[in-house]
This record gives C-alpha cells, sequence and structure tokens, in this order.
C-alpha cells in the first residue's frame, strides 16, 4: 500500500481590495486552488469586479 501524503493544493478565497475601499454594498471574491509549496505566500491576482465593473487586484483572504 502506497503512504498517503500531504495534500499540496489547497483551496483559497481571493477578495477585491478597491471595493472595500469605495464603500458600495456587496463583495467580489473568487475561489481557486494554489499549491503550497511553489506559492507559500498569499496570492495576489487581476480579476473581474462585477460591481465596480473592471478588473481589480484580488487579494487571497484567511
Amino acid at each position: 500500500m502506497a503512504k498517503k501524503q500531504k495534500e499540496a493544493r489547497v483551496q483559497v478565497i481571493l477578495e477585491c481590495t478597491e471595493h472595500k475601499k469605495t464603500g458600495l454594498p456587496g463583495t467580489s471574491r473568487y475561489v481557486t486552488t494554489k499549491n503550497k509549496k511553489n506559492t507559500p505566500d498569499r496570492m495576489e491576482l487581476k480579476k473581474y469586479n462585477p460591481i465596480l465593473k473592471k478588473k481589480t487586484v484580488h487579494r487571497e483572504i484567511k
């Protein structure tokens, strides 16, 4: 039997950084996966925010 290993891929939530500053209701969040071994720090991606109707920086939250 093969030994069970810890999974390197984990599910993370990305939240818009610019949306908080505007004070508009609602949030823009995306769910994705990342490899903990390759990217141990928090992820930052440019994603589309449907409330602001533009691409903004989304940062990983806990």
